[in-house]
């Protein structure tokens, strides 16, 4: 059966523009989880342009809505240090009423002339591809720890080092993890951690190449591959509908049943009314 939700970029809007479509797409009854970016600058338009933080903004948008399944898409592993991320999405998941799930995954590249300039401007330090990899492998295990472990542990690995670590209060329910990517070494972590792989659509043979290739992973460490949900974000078009509704159902007949609808801003009025009447309840 297929999911839909939709994806707000919280750039280049007000609070208020995401709080509408997010209460909106929470009253309707037709989408089942909604979706903010992690980037702590404009990625596009105009470079001084607001940019929310993205756990302080679900935060606000998880007190102010009551079905939908929540979460950025995806975290940047490189922004915070595990345990502090493991403890901002525990509250944020009791705030919720337990519909939290943690998109994460290794962080844009700091070498990307436009995502570079975050860690400079907020003094987050360069962490090299391979050991970013790594530190998203031991994020992902501390985190799931610390949200299940009833005593302090500590964790000394390649890349995190945690003593005395404690989460509480812990999530309320087995929070789902959903790694974004493409690279093979991060479907690798995708087939040990994760419960949802995201990846962004566009090239569909490529995606359905990596989709295949998790696949192999899977069966490599023993996992049934059918355990981890497909998700793929397509870009909403406005002015053309129907090749939206074209790559939503060419995604759909390849094996994504966890569809995100990428809605670019300025959002027109009733914005998730729209895409539910466009995507959802269209074929």
């Amino acid at each position: 059966m297929t999911s839909f939700g939709l994806m707000t970029a919280p750039s280049q809007v007000t609070y208020r523009d995401v709080l509408t479509v997010w209460q909106d797409a929470d009253a309707l009854g037709v989408f089942d989880h909604a979706w903010l970016y992690d980037h702590l600058m404009p990625l596009g338009g105009d470079p001084l342009g607001p940019a929310f933080e993205g756990w302080t903004l679900l935060t606000a948008l998880a007190a102010q809505t009551g079905r939908l399944q929540i979460g950025l898409m995806v975290t940047s592993n490189r922004f915070r240090p595990p345990a502090m991320l493991a403890k901002i999405a525990a509250g944020v998941d009791v705030v919720s009423g337990g519909r939290l799930v943690l998109g994460i995954g290794v962080g844009s590249r700091p070498d990307h002339p436009v995502a570079r300039r975050e860690y400079l401007a907020h003094d987050i330090p360069f962490i090299a591809t391979d050991d970013a990899v790594t530190r998203l492998d031991e994020a992902c295990t501390v985190i799931r720890r610390l949200w299940t472990e009833k005593e302090p542990f500590d964790f000394h690995g390649k890349q995190v080092n945690v003593t005395g670590a404690f989460c509480n209060p812990k999530p309320m329910r087995r929070t789902p993890i959903l790694i974004g990517g493409r690279a093979k070494a991060t479907l690798r972590l995708v087939a040990k951690h994760a419960d949802v792989w995201n990846i962004p659509g566009g090239d569909l043979a490529d995606c359905v190449e990596r989709s295949a290739m998790l696949d192999r992973y899977c069966t490599d460490i023993g996992r049934d591959p059918a355990e981890v949900t497909r998700s793929i974000a397509l870009a909403v078009s406005y002015d053309r509908p129907k090749d939206t509704r074209a790559a939503i159902r060419d995604a759909v007949n390849t094996g994504f049943t966890h569809v995100v609808l990428m809605l670019p801003a300025p959002y027109p009025d009733a914005a998730a009314r729209w895409a539910a009447e466009e995507f959802v309840a269209r074929p």
